[in-house]
């Protein structure tokens, strides 16, 4: 159960999200399981909020954080491979 006392469920897919470089769009998101329709809706949302951003980019952490959440409503495991020490977790 999670603080709210709601029992959290497991992940019914995972998305693997990935810093592909300097260059727009700097990320790949792609998945091994799960239903492909709800990986696409995730994917079109994720890019919304990251294509221009680097993960350098100050805005990049907030809108990480809200990619996170995202995952969590739709029961998604978000994995992320940025090439980077994750300092801010």
């Amino acid at each position: 159960m999670d603080e709210e006392g709601e029992e959290e469920l497991p992940p019914i897919a995972t998305a693997r999200i990935t810093y592909t470089g300097p260059t727009a769009p700097h990320w790949e998101i792609t998945s091994d399981d799960g239903d492909p329709e709800l990986i696409d809706a995730f994917r079109t949302r994720v890019m919304a909020r990251l294509m221009l951003l680097p993960p350098h980019d100050p805005q990049f952490r907030r809108n990480r954080d809200r990619v996170d959440r995202d995952g969590q409503g739709e029961r998604i495991e978000v994995v992320w491979e940025t090439g980077m020490e994750d300092h801010s977790r």
